[in-house]
């Protein structure tokens, strides 16, 4: 059995600066992190390994040179082989530009490694975009059946087993490998590394894979000037001051604005 997981280096920050000129993140000066939801992504892969001592993990990032930290974090974690998708070409790339890079990227391992993948796992979304659709794209670009929200999964006979999010609770879904899900958060969170996996996990090899290694890879797709996105402002909305403070002591007086206030706003009717 083999599993890829693909992961994104994020910004650890709740406000992003954006550059006006090109409308990307800045992330100068921001600790990075491996994206939560692809956190939870690779957990299921670890799980399925328990019981599966065979399988491999792989786990591919596409992003700059400084994201093979991820990576290594991910191998310290449970991952058995890495690749870094990096090249200039890759910059400014929208959801569809990155998620073509990232099917033909997938296709570029499974010749290397002489392979071919049982399942696809990906977070729902990642934390500095929030769009949801980088999974579901790697699969129609890939031609996978596919399922989104997961939390568990199970691999029973031939099928993923997918137990799923979704607006009125919780399903269980059968998808026929192979297959790609996106996952969301479940009741627990990823496992911690032990000291030996992290010693070791410095000391592995990462596979990289830039632009020139794409045989099949379409330029004009990829990076700021192949993608169909137009961002026409960005901004990062700021937090205003309001309300009203009632000093401790004017009860009668504090109890009449809060009226006013509420009647104003029609939130309630003037009784009198």
């Amino acid at each position: 059995m083999n599993i890829l997981v693909c992961i994104k280096q994020v910004p650890n920050t709740q406000e992003i600066s954006i550059d006006p000129v090109t409308n990307t993140l800045i992330r100068d000066g921001v600790e990075s992190i491996v994206n939560p939801y692809d956190g939870y992504a690779l957990e299921a892969a670890a799980r399925l390994k328990d019981n599966n001592k065979d399988a491999n993990i792989y786990v591919l990032c596409m992003g700059p040179p400084q994201a093979e930290a991820a990576l290594r974090e991910c191998l310290a974690v449970a991952a058995d082989k890495a690749y870094l998708a990096s090249d200039r070409f890759f910059a400014g790339s929208d959801t569809l530009a990155t998620s073509y890079i990232l099917s033909e990227s997938i296709k570029k391992i499974e010749r290397l490694e002489g392979i071919k993948f049982d399942m696809i796992f990906c977070g729902k979304q990642a934390i500095d975009g929030d769009t949801a659709q980088v999974g579901p794209q790697i699969a129609e670009y890939l031609n996978l059946a596919q399922t989104t929200c997961g939390l568990t999964c199970e691999v029973i006979d031939n099928e993923l087993h997918v137990l799923k999010e979704t607006d009125d609770g919780r399903e269980i879904v059968a998808v026929q490998l192979p297959c790609m899900v996106t996952f969301t958060k479940p009741n627990f969170g990823l496992r911690f590394a032990s000291v030996k996996r992290k010693l070791a996990a410095k000391k592995m090899e990462i596979g990289a894979i830039g632009v020139d290694d794409l045989d099949d890879i379409d330029r004009a797709k990829i990076g700021l000037k192949g993608s169909p996105t137009q961002v026409r402002k960005t901004y990062v909305p700021q937090l205003k001051k309001g309300g009203v403070i009632f000093k401790e002591g004017e009860v009668k007086e504090s109890i009449g604005k809060l009226a006013e206030m509420l009647v104003g706003n029609k939130i309630i009717e003037n009784i009198e």
